[in-house]
């Protein structure tokens, strides 16, 4: 019982910040030279990795979730390729 309260509560936290529909370009910074940002299909270090994002990288930031301290992106060139990544590495375009 105790480990299903994790999950439902990231949902609820997601859930709540969905009501935001405007976009905020973003780039990715903070990574180096030679390191990616990860992109993960959820919001967490547990969600598989669906692409590495360079240094630069021009971003629509979809919505975040401050308290746990990841945002719902997509790819400003490629629309429809959306993940999740730390908001530790994104700044205002």
């Amino acid at each position: 019982m105790r480990g299903s309260i994790l999950p439902v509560t990231l949902i609820l936290m997601l859930a709540s910040s969905c009501g935001k529909l405007t976009t905020e370009h973003t780039s990715v910074v903070g990574t180096g030279p030679d390191e990616l940002l990860k992109l993960r299909a959820g919001p967490g270090l547990g969600y598989r990795v669906t692409l590495g994002l360079p240094e630069g990288t021009v971003l629509n930031r979809l919505d975040c979730v401050t308290e746990i301290g990841w945002c719902r992106v997509s790819l400003e060139a490629a629309p429809q390729i959306t993940g999740f990544v730390s908001a530790d590495y994104l700044s205002a375009h």
